[in-house]
């Protein structure tokens, strides 16, 4: 583990060190606000029920970030307990108000891939990849900022993957039986 945390420490340092500066402070400050409770997506989601087009694809999101809630936020936050980099290290200096839950895994990182994944799945790339871009920056803004351990915003964004895979399966059984979803060609 003391490799890992060596490892971890490094990629805060370096950022902190060389790639803050007051333009991206700001930037990485308002994109990890989009991700703060998953506010972002879960409004995106729920506009996407608003059209019988997009419905299912709204819910399907709504299911894949209900899963990743309950595996990071319910169960491997409080199960690992990892405390935050700041609370480790004094030399690491968060630049938002400090979060009171516990590190591991990125809730963050998690939300944003469960419910950008869906999208990357279900709907045309114009939407899709973007939806993927803006994840990655939400889960690189939590290091930047300095609350998480780059293994946490790994192993957010993988939980939030699987929960979206898992979402998609429930959404090709039970909401579009009829429907194939073909994802080669978007």
């Amino acid at each position: 583990m003391g490799i890992i945390y060596s490892i971890d420490y490094s990629i805060l340092m370096f950022l902190q060190e060389h790639i803050r500066n007051d333009i991206l402070t700001g930037i990485f400050k308002f994109i990890t606000m989009l991700g703060n409770g998953g506010w972002f997506w879960i409004v995106l989601s729920l506009l996407l029920l608003i059209n019988k087009k997009t419905r299912k694809i709204g819910l399907t999101a709504i299911i894949a970030l209900i899963i990743g809630a309950l595996i990071t936020n319910v169960c491997l936050k409080n199960m690992v307990a990892r405390i935050r980099p700041y609370d480790r290290y004094s030399d690491i200096i968060p630049l938002i108000a400090k979060p009171k839950d516990f590190s591991f895994p990125s809730g963050h990182s998690c939300a944003s891939f469960a419910a950008a994944f869906v999208y990357f799945k279900l709907m045309p790339k114009k939407i899709g990849i973007p939806a993927v871009i803006l994840a990655a920056l939400i889960a690189f803004s939590r290091l930047y900022i300095g609350v998480h351990y780059p293994t946490d915003v790994l192993f957010g964004i993988l939980i939030g993957i699987f929960s979206a895979y898992m979402a998609v399966i429930i959404y090709k059984k039970y909401l579009n039986r009829n429907e194939t979803i073909d994802i080669r060609n978007r």
